[in-house]
């Protein structure tokens, strides 16, 4: 027998087998179809069009249609499930925000079947965004308003009825959190104007932007903005009784947006001197002046913080008011504190130091929050994470740094890292390049999961399809595994419209 029809057996034989299994299993059409690149294990549209259908029919309150949506919906989490395992990457999330429309009946069940249609196996839901919780008017303990405050609605559960529905369709559902952003209600609170971040101006996050209209480069609004001091105890206070009523739900996960300062507009998106720095709040200046390892230290950064500056005549006059501490130190040193050490020297001058010690004061405060907040999620054995822009660590110059302050670098290696891959250059290469700089500088085993922007099979906002984007990232970065996408609201703009301003 020839080679050739050898060969040419051996072809039929693989045709046959794959014939064979694709009318076992119809499903596995879209996993091998992108098997040797990235799978979407999208749902075939017959299998979405005959479970639409008895969707549809459970809302007439058709019994047997509600017996057999179930067996379907078990059978489609079944397989998505089944195609995850087999290839890359294994988890794909989308972001999702609920607005009053959703409270209609069945609007959970639609929106969900749309997304494990597409392939996802993770939602990642908002639930505490621009001032307001995803949780019950009538059974909220937090400091923030219901985000639904539709009569009638009162003890309607959205998030706890989201997790349920997701996990009965294979979706593992993480809560999604602003972290010190607090949004602008909340600054409205006469009883918590103490509470909010303040720079050496005076300012507010919500002063300082006097024109509150404007949006900054992510289209991203100043309006719903309110970000608190992080060294504040009623600020913990305050979020962790809102995470406790969260981790109540049960959710599988909780990750933590607006990890960081605010973005100044133009030149003050660069802090280039202390009085840029958010950390003129009573409890973050006194946490920078406890840091000082002797009096004269805390004098001359008492001094720093009020005047933005030191003189030869403000240290001589200090060391000669404490004799006694000749040959005591400022303030620590590197080897004393691992967040100061993070940041590049500037140079040996006091004043030098000084900035430089401000700059970790106010990461460490971005730090320690994010630190105290984790730890109650992870203490039930889910999932923590930190969402952030690759750019929000780095020095701008010789002096300034990203008015973000998001010490990213930092961050644990035990809790998931979701950076932002929002780069926009028209290209793919702009993305994986952010995303190549975390995983470069992430501590080994940590695990790093691009949030991506866009929409699939089409160009949006100047940013390539997902299929490009995550294709050129895991051709670049094989380990990733994991990607999430922003958002639901991109991937059906009509949809989400009426989703908006629906009649009740």
């Amino acid at each position: 027998m020839s080679n050739l029809m050898i060969q040419q057996r051996h072809f039929l034989g693989l045709l046959l087998n794959f014939l064979i299994a694709i009318s076992l299993n119809p499903f596995l059409l879209i996993s091998v179809a992108h098997s040797q690149t990235l799978a979407q294990c999208k749902l075939s549209p017959q299998a979405i069009a005959q479970k639409e259908s008895l969707r549809q029919a459970v809302l007439t309150g058709d019994s047997q249609a509600l017996k057999n949506y179930n067996i379907i919906l078990t059978q489609h989490a079944q397989q998505v499930n089944q195609c995850r395992q087999q290839i890359n990457p294994k988890n794909q999330a989308i972001w999702l925000r609920l607005y009053p429309c959703d409270t209609r009946t069945g609007e959970i069940d639609r929106i969900l079947d749309n997304i494990i249609n597409r392939g996802y196996n993770k939602v990642y839901l908002e639930v505490f965004y621009d001032g307001q919780v995803l949780l019950p008017s009538s059974k909220n303990p937090t400091a923030w308003p219901a985000a639904i405050r539709i009569p009638g609605t009162e003890n309607q559960d959205l998030l706890a009825e989201t997790i349920q529905k997701g996990r009965q369709r294979g979706l593992k559902v993480y809560a999604w959190m602003f972290m010190l952003n607090y949004g602008y209600t909340y600054t409205l609170k006469p009883d918590r104007t103490s509470v909010l971040a303040v720079n050496g101006k005076g300012e507010t996050t919500t002063t300082a932007v006097l024109d509150q209209t404007k949006i900054d480069e992510y289209g991203e609004s100043f309006v719903n903005q309110g970000f608190v001091d992080p060294y504040h105890p009623v600020a913990r206070q305050d979020y962790l009784t809102l995470l406790n009523a969260i981790l109540q739900r049960r959710p599988d996960g909780v990750l933590f947006d607006y990890v960081r300062y605010p973005k100044g507009l133009g030149a003050d998106s660069v802090a280039s001197k202390v009085k840029d720095l958010w950390i003129y709040g009573e409890y973050a200046q006194q946490a920078f002046l406890n840091r000082a390892s002797s009096q004269k230290g805390r004098d001359l950064m008492q001094r720093f913080l009020q005047q933005g500056f030191i003189t030869e005549i403000d240290v001589k006059t200090v060391n000669e008011k404490y004799p006694d501490e000749k040959d005591k130190p400022y303030w620590p040193d590197e080897k004393e504190w691992k967040t100061l050490a993070s940041i590049p020297k500037m140079g040996e001058t006091l004043q030098l130091q000084l900035w430089r010690l401000s700059v970790a004061h106010a990461r460490q405060g971005v730090l320690d929050f994010l630190a105290l907040v984790s730890q109650p999620v992870q203490s039930q054995g889910i999932p923590a994470g930190a969402v952030f822009f690759p750019e929000g660590n780095r020095r701008i110059g010789q002096m300034g740094f990203d008015s973000r302050m998001q010490p990213w670098d930092q961050f644990s290696p035990s809790i998931e890292w979701h950076p932002m891959s929002y780069a926009v250059c028209g290209q793919v290469n702009c993305i994986t390049a952010q995303v190549q700089q975390v995983v470069t500088q992430a501590p080994p085993g940590t695990q790093v999961i691009p949030a991506l922007a866009g929409d699939w099979g089409k160009s949006i906002k100047n940013r390539p399809s997902l299929q490009q984007q995550m294709a050129d990232i895991y051709a670049t970065i094989p380990q990733i595994n994991a990607f999430s996408h922003y958002g639901y609201d991109w991937q059906d703009s009509e949809e989400t419209r009426q989703r908006k301003f629906c009649k009740q």
